[in-house]
Parts: structure tokens; sequence; C-alpha cells
């Protein structure tokens, strides 16, 4: 008996459909904006800081960046996001409207969804026709398409995701490369954005119940490279321009 309730209440933990579906696009949106943020601003303040040690013209670098990169992110999210909701409205219209003008041939498609996915005709038929009858919008949306009718995706929450998580991320860099002194400035960048990544890594997927260890490793390894690279382009135009 006991055994039986804690598989339960374990099994009400699980990340079912809707939710792991949202907490996906939240992610997609909030960690993919933080960890470009924090890619992109720290490869750019070590590239500069490779060609020269003007603290003013490192700083300044930093902060175009940052602004640019935010509203960059903010802009293409609102964009992409957009398309998605519109096509989505679209599906929905059109679904709308078969079931306006054919409802009984959209009742046989939905049963043979469920007959697909295992159940008898029967039982697939009397599913299709009950979930028709309480709302057949939703029923259909949700077995053929994948789409919750209240809960389409919503562009503006996705910008400013974006917008705000670029923006905390790029200020790791940004403040580790201005703060220290010329000596300390690379290094102290280095370890903090190995720090904020290995975070960011860790978060993302302990929210999206994967293995951490995979996802810290990649995204340790991209900044690392990043600041690398750019460090010695940085330090090869110094020399050049010198």
């Amino acid at each position: 008996m006991t055994e039986t309730k804690d598989a339960a209440e374990a099994h009400a933990h699980e990340p079912h459909r809707e939710s792991l579906g949202s907490r996906l696009n939240w992610l997609r949106a909030g960690v993919l904006g933080a960890n470009d943020g924090i890619v992109s601003v720290a490869g750019l303040v070590v590239g500069v800081a490779g060609a020269t040690t003007d603290h003013g013209a490192i700083l300044m670098a930093g902060i175009a960046g940052l602004v640019a990169g935010a509203l960059s992110m903010a802009g293409g999210e609102y964009v992409s996001v957009s398309t998605q909701r519109d096509t989505e409205q679209a599906a929905l219209k059109l679904e709308k409207q078969e079931l306006k003008t054919m409802p009984e041939a959209e009742e046989r498609e939905l049963a043979d969804i469920y007959e697909d996915k295992g159940l008898s005709r029967e039982l697939a038929e009397q599913v299709a026709r009950e979930l028709s009858q309480k709302d057949a919008l939703a029923a259909h949306a949700e077995a053929e398409l994948g789409i919750d009718p209240d809960e389409l995706t919503n562009p503006w929450q996705a910008a400013w995701a974006s917008f705000v998580s670029f923006s905390v991320g790029a200020l790791i860099p940004l403040l580790a490369i201005a703060l220290p002194p010329t000596s300390w400035r690379v290094w102290t960048c280095a370890i903090a954005v190995v720090a904020g990544l290995a975070l960011t890594g860790y978060t993302s997927a302990r929210l999206g119940s994967a293995a951490p260890g995979r996802a810290v490793a990649r995204n340790v390894g991209v900044g690392a490279l990043t600041m690398l690279v750019t460090y010695y382009v940085g330090t090869l135009f110094g020399i050049t321009a010198g």
C-alpha cells in the first residue's frame, strides 16, 4: 500500500506534455539568452582586451555589445514567436472551419488518431465523440496539431525574457573585465564566464530533467573556445595595428 502511494506521488510530479512544453519554451528564451549574453560579450571584451589595455575602449565595446545583443535577441525572438503564433492561429482557423462544415468527418478523423495510438475502434469512437461534445476545437487542436487554443505562444513574453536574460548574462563578463586591475582583467573575466556558463548549464539541465554533466561541459567548452580565439585575434590585431 505504501509503495503504491509513493508511486502515485512520484507520478504526480512527473512533467506532463503541457507543463513540459511551457517550461521548455521559457528555457529556450531565458537560458539560451543568458548563454548568448555571456559568450558573445565575453568574446567581445576579451578580444578587445587582447588588442589594447585601454579601459575605456574595453568598457565601451562591452556596453555596445550588451545593448546591441539584447535588442537583437529580443527582436529575433519576437519575430520568430510571432511567426509561430500566426501559424498556430491559421491552423486553428482552418480546423474550426472544417469542424463547422464537416463535423462527422472530423470526428472520424479524431477516432482514427486515437485508434492509431492503440485504442480499440469502439473505444476510440467513444472518446472522439465525448471529447467533441465537450470542446471539439480543443480536442482536435491537441490531437492533430499539438496546440492548446487557450495557451498560444506569446511573442512579447519571449522577447522580454530574451532581452532580460541576455542583459543579465552579458553583465557577468562586462563587470568581470571592467572592475579588476589591468593584469587581472582577462583571467578574472575567464573565471567569471566559466562559473556563469557552468551555472546556466546546470540550471537548464535540472529544469529540463536532464543530466547536468553534458550541459555544463558544452556551455563551458563553447565559452572557453570563444574567449581563446577572440583573445588571440585581438592580440594579433593589436600587434598588426601597433
